[in-house]
């Protein structure tokens, strides 16, 4: 198969997970059945992870633009795990517009460049064409809404379909989503799920729960994590996307109401490393008491890349079939805040196959 030509806005640690990705795949063999460590497909109409070039990069950070990709996926903050070894790619990272990306709150991280940005909407539209970018991946940090518009602008412009990571609701607007849907720009979003996180075992142990018959009367999610996305999230103005997407997520199992609440934490030491922990209570046979919990720990950024390299091939197999807009069984399966949500992932795994399959148009 032919590349897919990616560009990127924010050069974090997912990013740097993605772009380890193409090369830690790139001597992948799948074999039928077999199960391949962090990919829930192998192969997505003939395009492997493999397949994936990170052709444009735009951040704003002092420690990363002008930098070749290959150095600049290290650029402090940074803190993902490495898994491989990234030569180098030629790929200079460009400054981006800072706009609403950086609050005060994020400036103990980040050092803004004093580089100029690359010019309007029309510029950066420009420049998706020069490189024949197939997807644009919104990486951006959390409640970057004014950003995240910015590069949804271009990449419609451009023709480039587009892979929202971040609860900002692209995929949800529906005056955008008919206007990509006319331009034939495909959309995956909004907000990773993670491959396995919070939300996923929230859902899981919530659907377990109302299945055996057991009454929830109340539940929390507890994050913490070290990452820059961890403080962003303390930031409540930033936050309040975020725990509104995660809560999206959780209520679509949910076949009555019970409280739940939802809390995000950040510890320096931890770096790119996140601990969930999950506490459901419920009423049992004859109303006696139940409490379940739970707890998950892994390395945050890789987690969403693997939801990533999904949704970017799902894209780049839209524009192959002549299809833009939501590509909304995709979306339900790889996105909290996805426009259409069902009770259970088995359901949303299935409809994406089925997109995949060419059996649904999206």
């Amino acid at each position: 198969m032919s590349e897919i030509r990616v560009a990127v806005a924010g050069v974090g640690n997912c990013t740097s997970s993605l772009v380890q990705g193409k090369y830690y795949y790139r001597d992948l063999k799948v074999k039928e059945g077999e199960v391949i460590p962090g990919l829930m497909h192998p192969e997505i109409g003939g395009y492997k992870v493999s397949d994936i070039s990170v052709v444009v990069a735009f951040d704003i950070d002092s420690r990363k633009v002008g930098k070749d990709l290959s150095e600049a996926i290290w650029g402090a903050p940074n803190c993902t795990a490495k898994f491989v070894d990234v030569p180098h790619t030629g790929v200079k990272v460009l400054m981006g517009p800072v706009l609403d990306g950086v609050t005060e709150h994020l400036k103990k991280y980040v050092e803004v460049s004093d580089q100029p940005p690359v010019g309007d909407v029309n510029e950066v539209a420009r420049i998706l064409k020069e490189n024949k970018v197939d997807v644009l991946v919104n990486n951006l940090p959390t409640a970057s809404e004014e950003a995240s518009w910015f590069y949804a602008e271009a990449a419609l412009k451009a023709g480039a379909g587009i892979v929202n990571g971040i609860p900002v609701l692209i995929a949800n607007n529906p005056e955008f989503a008919k206007r990509a849907l006319a331009a034939k720009v495909p959309i995956v979003g909004d907000d990773y799920k993670s491959q396995l996180g919070g939300t996923i075992l929230d859902r899981d142990l919530l659907s377990l729960c109302i299945q055996r018959g057991i009454k929830i009367t109340k539940s929390y999610q507890l994050n913490y994590g070290g990452n820059t996305d961890f403080w962003n999230l303390t930031d409540w103005q930033r936050g309040k996307t975020k725990h509104a997407s995660k809560k999206k997520g959780v209520d679509a199992v949910m076949t009555y109401d019970a409280p739940f609440s939802v809390n995000v934490s950040q510890l320096d030491v931890l770096d790119d490393d996140k601990i969930c922990r999950i506490e459901i209570w419920g009423e049992n046979f004859g109303g006696t008491p139940l409490k379940m919990e739970a707890k998950l720990h892994l390395v945050d950024s890789p987690n969403s890349a693997g939801v990533m390299v999904d949704g970017i091939r799902c894209c780049k197999l839209a524009l192959d079939r002549g299809i833009g807009g939501v590509l909304e069984s995709p979306s339900s399966y790889l996105s909290k805040s996805a426009p259409i949500q069902y009770a259970s992932d088995t359901e949303a795994r299935e409809k994406m196959d089925e997109y995949i399959a060419g059996k649904r148009e999206r």
